[in-house]
């Protein structure tokens, strides 16, 4: 550690001093208004601290709990929605719901074996689900008697062997913990609504004698703990937020997410089942995302992603600097799905040769790459780029649009194979054997000597002044859960598809060289009689409309506006729904034709 780290553990242990007389018989007493323990941190203690997190890129995530008994199913009626809230969307009694925990028997359950399979995958930390929103504890709490020792024929705390496999196998641990949802203790549903008066009771009560007690349980009787995940901030004032902040100095050094609500911003934003186009710049984050379509156990749901999905996620998110934590939901016995135990070991042989290009990388320094996504690595006096190609190229050729730097060397990370390379007005072009070493993702890397010099290449007008933007060119914007638009592919061709949220936004950045007036035209398919949107062209908004073209996949052209670009420079057009008036469509591209 260099000085700026030890100064930073000598102020953050004062901070735990200074705090360690609020923690009473076990409680919290009377807080008074606290602040976020990291906000004198200076940018050199927040990088030693937020280091190895930034370096792992993987990590898994583990929902768990009394939930997997119903497995999705609660009278014999499959519930809609996620597995782990079957007590919320079925309406269960909390007395009925807390007969499950006689089922609750993990007997295959073992930690050494998950955390192995962690390891194995190339996942350098674990989350696991301390209590979710059924209130119920994987530990043994002593404010409750909901917990797994004393509500189940188990008997034995989960999360005490789980930390020590963690510790043995140099695996990072991180609890979650559902501390503004809790349906089965008195207060604790107040975000989640109520349907039993068995949950009636005041917040304050339940946070001051059950979630703030827990909190510190599980950061105090687990050893080392990195993160600490919190979950659905709804009606947690600054107030409530304040009775569990100061809990997080009992881990000197953890990290915590965006979710704990009274304003607190935590050290990572959490975008949940979607990718970000863009990332989020300055911020750290976190992409969490199922391997099928829940995160707690459902029998029934077998909509497995594919390992081609998966470790194309990983990379997409590593190359916009993020980190990817990928679900698991074992079974009441205690067992991981066997078809998530196949994916992830897939996972596991492609990182075994191509790890290098996910860890300790930085977000790409290209805006768009059409045939895939590049991570990379800076050093004193270059840097690596770590090309991995989606699509390869049938005439061997991959171009590097703008890359503009010498290129000291280039090599198939797989085999160490050196490839040729030249350079282009375009950019550099790396000559590729005429295969793919992996049809999923075969990384190249590309060794380029001094400063990274890059020109940034948007798409612009061609020789007849008209501008193309294609799907796979645009960024998707969704709106905080899950793909509500996405690209899709249909006779060959990728189309923006699945747009089902009108609140998800779809956008272009482009160059204009000729100034003129323009008309958008655009290929789209429409099943509905019409969708009603907005054409956003920097300051300019243009109503557009679109009607029914005969079906999903029947693509027409169709006239959307026009558009006036008086000035040469860049521009970028956005596709914004009208909430209400908008329908789902299919579409393949924008073109801006200039008008004579």
């Amino acid at each position: 550690m260099g000085p700026q780290s030890r100064t930073y553990q000598t102020n953050f242990c004062s901070i735990c001093i200074l705090l360690s007389s609020i923690f009473v018989g076990g409680l919290i007493g009377t807080v008074q208004a606290s602040s976020w323990p990291y906000e004198d941190e200076t940018k050199e203690q927040r990088d030693a601290r937020m280091a190895w997190w930034r370096q792992a890129r993987f990590g898994m995530f583990i929902h768990w709990g009394v939930y997997a008994v119903p497995a999705g199913t609660y009278k014999d009626e499959q519930v809609k929605g996620i597995g782990e809230w079957i007590m919320n969307r079925g309406k269960i009694p909390v007395a009925e719901y807390k007969e499950y925990a006689n089922r609750f028997n993990p007997v295959k359950y073992d930690p050494d074996a998950w955390v192995r399979l962690a390891k194995e995958a190339g996942m350098k930390y674990i989350v696991i689900t301390s209590k979710h929103h059924d209130g119920f504890a994987l530990f043994d709490s002593k404010v409750t008697d909901w917990d797994v020792v004393d509500a189940t024929p188990y008997g034995k705390d989960l999360l005490k062997p789980l930390a020590e496999a963690c510790r043995k196998h140099g695996i990072k641990l991180g609890f979650y913990y559902s501390q503004a949802q809790d349906w089965n203790h008195p207060g604790g549903a107040a975000a989640g609504g109520h349907w039993d008066p068995a949950q009636d009771g005041s917040m304050e009560e339940y946070i001051k004698n059950i979630a703030a007690p827990q909190v510190k349980e599980i950061l105090t009787n687990y050893g080392d703990i990195a993160v600490l995940w919190w979950d659905t901030p709804t009606d947690m004032t600054v107030e409530r937020a304040d009775r569990l902040q100061p809990l997080i100095t009992l881990q000197p050094g953890i990290i915590t997410n965006n979710r704990l609500g009274g304003n607190y911003k935590g050290d990572t934003e959490t975008p949940e089942q979607h990718i970000p186009a863009t990332g989020f710049g300055d911020r750290d984050w976190e992409t969490c995302m199922t391997i099928n379509d829940t995160w707690g156990f459902k029998s029934y749901d077998d909509n497995w992603k594919s390992t081609e999905t998966l470790i194309r996620n990983l990379v997409d998110i590593a190359s916009k600097g993020g980190n990817y934590l990928l679900n698991v939901g074992p079974t009441s016995l205690g067992e991981i799905p066997q078809p998530s135990i196949e994916r992830l070991k897939e996972i596991g042989e492609w990182m075994k040769i191509n790890s290098r290009s996910i860890y300790e990388t930085t977000a790409s320094p290209f805006p768009k790459l059409t045939w895939g996504r590049c991570t990379k690595k800076a050093f004193v006096n270059g840097a690596s780029l770590y090309l991995h190609v989606f699509d390869w190229p049938t005439d061997g050729k991959l171009l590097i649009p703008g890359l503009k730097n010498d290129i000291e060397q280039a090599y198939l990370v797989a085999t160490l194979e050196k490839l040729n390379t030249s350079k282009t007005d375009e950019g550099v072009v790396v000559h590729l054997p005429a295969e793919p070493i992996d049809k999923i993702d075969t990384v190249v890397e590309l060794k380029v000597s001094g400063p990274l010099n890059i020109q940034k290449i948007l798409p612009t007008q061609d020789a007849k002044g008209a501008v193309l933007l294609t799907a796979e060119m645009a960024d998707l914007h969704n709106p905080g859960y899950g793909d509500q638009v996405k690209l899709e592919e249909k006779d060959g061709k990728q189309n923006i598809g699945f747009w089902t949220d009108a609140r998800a936004r779809v956008e272009w950045p482009f160059v204009i060289r000729q100034a003129g007036v323009f008309t958008i035209k655009a290929e789209i398919a429409l099943e509905a009689e019409q969708s009603v949107f907005q054409l956003i062209v920097n300051d300019q908004t243009i109503d557009a409309k679109a009607e029914s073209t005969g079906g999903h996949d029947k693509f027409k052209t169709v006239t959307l506006g026009q558009t006036d670009l008086l000035e040469p420079g860049e521009y970028t057009l956005q596709i914004k729904p009208r909430e209400k008036q908008w329908q789902p469509i299919n579409l393949r591209s924008l073109t801006l034709e200039p008008i004579k």
